[in-house]
């Protein structure tokens, strides 16, 4: 299988070692794990973590943000947002934790090559997995433009290691960094076309990203969601097809969570 190649291989099940975790962001943290699962890993996965509390009964989804396959370390950055998440700030190196993965088809980045242009376009706790994307892609030699929005300037992450790799317009809500209003302020501004696209974030980019760019014939939605399974078993993570003639749905879990524009309904 191609390194680039975005179909996933089959999941695995590991008790991966925490080596570090720090706060980058209020709310927002960044855990750097250990384990043989990294060689399988390709960009655009998810891993799905048991929380460490035996009331927690359903995994956590959390993107992949960096994969370092000759250290044998993932980093994953995620937003605190009840209970469960809470529990995993507080896991320390030398900590433990019964992970899933990586799962799910990522984001395929064999369409590109040396010399093209992609454009990463994410939106808050979804511009995580858009620096391995960047990542590779700079190594391909393509050319990189991320477009990254947040709602304050608090809540900005990651800019500095999307420089690395590209151009970066950071945008915020309430014009308290960057450039005032969403990605669709800068990017319909643009007056050049990319090659690819890629994009994470909430419901209402990813609307925008896919009316934007329905007829493109490399643009991908990276669809956020709650999971149950994690599996496509339980069909808690649907999505529907979208012109389909009857009621067809794709699960973000196993069929996702990365989508072509133009092929599901947001």
């Amino acid at each position: 299988m191609s390194p680039n190649c975005h179909k996933k291989s089959k999941f695995l099940k590991e008790d991966l070692l925490v080596v570090g975790q720090r706060e980058v962001a209020p709310r927002i943290f960044e855990m750097v794990l250990s384990g043989q699962m990294v060689q399988n890993m390709a960009v655009g996965q998810f891993l799905h973590l048991r929380v460490p509390d035996p009331s927690k009964l359903l995994r956590r989804p959390i993107s992949i943000c960096e994969i370092d396959k000759e250290a044998g370390l993932v980093t994953i950055v995620y937003r605190v947002e009840r209970a469960g998440t809470a529990i995993l700030s507080t896991l320390k190196a030398g900590d433990i934790i019964d992970t899933m993965g990586p799962q799910g088809n990522g984001f395929d980045l064999s369409v590109l090559e040396n010399g093209q242009h992609a454009l990463l376009i994410g939106g808050g706790i979804g511009v995580p997995p858009l620096v391995e994307t960047a990542k590779q892609l700079h190594a391909k030699g393509v050319q990189v433009t991320s477009v990254i929005g947040f709602a304050t300037k608090d809540a900005v992450i990651l800019e500095e290691k999307l420089r690395s790799y590209g151009d970066v317009y950071v945008t915020t809500d309430d014009g308290s960094y960057g450039i005032k209003g969403y990605v669709s302020t800068v990017i319909d501004n643009f007056d050049w076309l990319p090659d690819a696209v890629y994009s994470c974030g909430a419901p209402g980019m990813l609307k925008y990203v896919d009316q934007k760019f329905e007829n493109h014939p490399h643009a991908y939605l990276s669809m956020e969601s709650r999971m149950a399974c994690g599996m496509g078993a339980c069909y808690a993570c649907v999505v529907p097809v979208r012109d389909a003639v009857a009621s067809v749905n794709k699960r973000v879990c196993e069929d996702g969570p990365v989508f072509e524009t133009g092929s599901i309904s947001l």
